[in-house]
């Protein structure tokens, strides 16, 4: 596995056993929720692992944030109803962890396109949120015929830039990742979460938190992902992807989020002629978390889905 490894750490018996909570959510009935199973696949840069969604090829895929995982996407996808594939990006979730801790979007989109070589999915619509946005980002520009149509969620190239200058209030969970790596319970965890996000259900919150951490040998909780630093100028280079992409792009925004500022909207316009831009009223940063239906019915009608 490249020298790589995953988290150690408690699993989770079930970890499908709350999608019905999630068709709850989506408004959809119980009895129609898709069979979902986890699947790895061997990179160079470790072990890939993703939710595949149906027992037909994926129509789309999906690209989890920065601190988060595969799992973040359960709502929006009981929603979509259609066969699908949410990837756990490197360092998070199920897959490995990175000797070298370079998590980069470009790092990134190179595990992820070498994965779904393996899988044999290509030429699909891809979603991304955040880091995953960044990494769509890479994937449509540097690596031709994986990505047929692309969704970015909440995020730039400046989104480093423009978070150095919020505040922890405007950061929401984002915070999470920067705080504190370990907990004495996984209700400490929860309330961590809520937190940063008070307007989310805490039985969303509290889920999305048992999919995303690890209970330690010694009876402590931890996060589900790797530590990682990211450079703004590192970040910033990606501007240069998106002149560089020739698939339909579509940029949602959350109605309440900083994270995406008018200037950024206008570069990205500049860049990439004919963008599909949507905003999500009452979606702060996590637009799948916080709108699942709403970004369920874009997502249909940008890609076609019916």
């Amino acid at each position: 596995m490249s020298g790589s490894h995953r988290a150690e750490g408690a699993e989770s018996p079930d970890e499908f056993a709350w999608l019905p909570e999630n068709a709850v959510e989506a408004g959809v009935p119980v009895d129609q929720l898709p069979r979902v199973r986890r699947i790895d696949a061997e990179t160079p840069a470790g072990r890939l692992s993703a939710l595949r969604w149906g027992d037909v090829p994926p129509r789309i895929v999906m690209l989890h944030g920065g601190g988060q995982n595969a799992h973040t996407w359960d709502t929006v996808l009981v929603a979509l109803g259609v066969p699908a594939l949410a990837v756990d990006l490197p360092g998070h979730g199920h897959s490995d962890w990175r000797p070298d801790k370079d998590y980069s979007p470009v790092a990134n989109a190179a595990a992820v396109a070498a994965a779904l070589g393996t899988w044999e999915v290509g030429r699909v619509p891809v979603v991304g949120m955040s880091l995953g946005g960044l990494t769509g980002i890479a994937l449509a520009a540097r690596h031709p015929g994986a990505v047929d149509a692309l969704v970015v969620v909440d995020v730039t190239p400046s989104v480093l830039t423009r978070a150095a200058a919020m505040t922890s209030q405007q950061k929401g969970t984002t915070t999470l990742v920067s705080g504190p790596s370990e907990f004495d319970s996984l209700e400490a965890m929860v309330d961590a979460a809520a937190a940063g996000a008070p307007q989310r259900p805490r039985a969303s919150l509290r889920r999305g938190v048992v999919h995303n951490a690890r209970q330690l040998p010694g009876g402590r909780w931890a996060w589900r992902y790797d530590r990682q630093t990211a450079s703004p100028e590192l970040f910033e280079q990606l501007w240069q992807d998106v002149s560089r992409i020739d698939v339909p792009v579509a940029l949602v925004r959350g109605g309440n989020s900083g994270f995406v500022g008018e200037e950024d909207v206008a570069e990205f316009v500049e860049r990439r002629p004919g963008l599909t831009i949507e905003v999500v009223p009452g979606a702060g940063h996590s637009v799948q978390s916080d709108r699942p239906r709403e970004l369920a019915t874009f997502l249909r009608g940008f890609f076609g889905l019916d």
